[in-house]
């Protein structure tokens, strides 16, 4: 079944929703659906509702049933930490953590990050990135966006108040994945923010300040990971350890 995010509240007592022209051309062009054919809506805070399209002319609208509560959300809270790396790397990063059940990500303009962003380069990026969450989100069955901040510095990161375990990528560290999940174990809703350089790693300056903001490093096996591949590895291993 189709599944598509309405970017907007969708009330229980509605039982019929004209369609954006985005959304209906999408589904009527791209997806060349037909009237009658059975499709999903989603807004974005869980849940969603089966209904039936419907066209006559150019207007292409839904025909809601019940809400359907379910959800595929993982029982803790992930945010992935992602140092910005070059060319069209972030749009894999994006998508495959939606598809792992990521709850948010933070992009970060390391000081070794290949892409350095303008304010309007950022503005662009991000209304990109934020797209790209939500085709996977509406592929992967997920009923909540994953939640995508503005890129900053890892300082500026660092400074916001933080909750449960933070753990940080480093080829050299000391501990390994399972001994620093230990205190999630068993708890219920946990937090777990993961820390990936971008090409080229954290900076000392980075690493310093992290330390100090109590984030733990961890390694993550014998190889080095590139920066694409580090964030997603480590969630697959996380939740697997975890029993997420």
């Amino acid at each position: 079944m189709p599944r598509f995010f309405y970017p907007a509240p969708i009330a229980p007592s509605d039982t019929r929703l004209l369609l954006p022209d985005a959304l209906a051309h999408h589904a009527a062009r791209v997806l060349r659906l037909r009237d009658g054919a059975a499709i999903a809506l989603f807004d974005g805070t869980g849940g969603q509702y089966p209904a039936v399209l419907r066209m006559q002319g150019k207007e292409v609208w839904a025909e809601l049933g019940g809400f359907d509560a379910r959800e595929a959300e993982l029982p803790g809270r992930i945010t992935l930490v992602q140092g910005l790396p070059g060319g069209d790397k972030m749009d894999w990063v994006v998508e495959k953590a939606v598809e792992l059940g990521v709850a948010a990500l933070a992009p970060i303009q390391a000081r070794r990050s290949v892409v350095q962003l303008s304010a309007e380069r950022t503005e662009k990026r991000l209304a990109h990135w934020r797209r790209i969450a939500q085709a996977s989100a509406e592929q992967c069955g997920r009923n909540r966006l994953m939640h995508i901040a503005a890129p900053r510095s890892l300082e500026d990161y660092l400074a916001q108040p933080a909750s449960g375990v933070r753990l940080l990528c480093h080829p050299e560290a000391e501990a390994g994945l399972p001994e620093a999940l230990a205190p999630l174990a068993g708890r219920a809703q946990a937090e777990l923010s993961l820390l990936v350089g971008p090409e080229g790693g954290w900076s000392e300056e980075e690493l310093q300040a992290a330390r100090r903001a109590g984030v733990q490093a961890v390694r993550f096996g014998p190889r080095v990971l590139r920066t694409e591949t580090a964030g997603v590895a480590l969630i697959a291993a996380s939740t697997a350890l975890l029993g997420w």
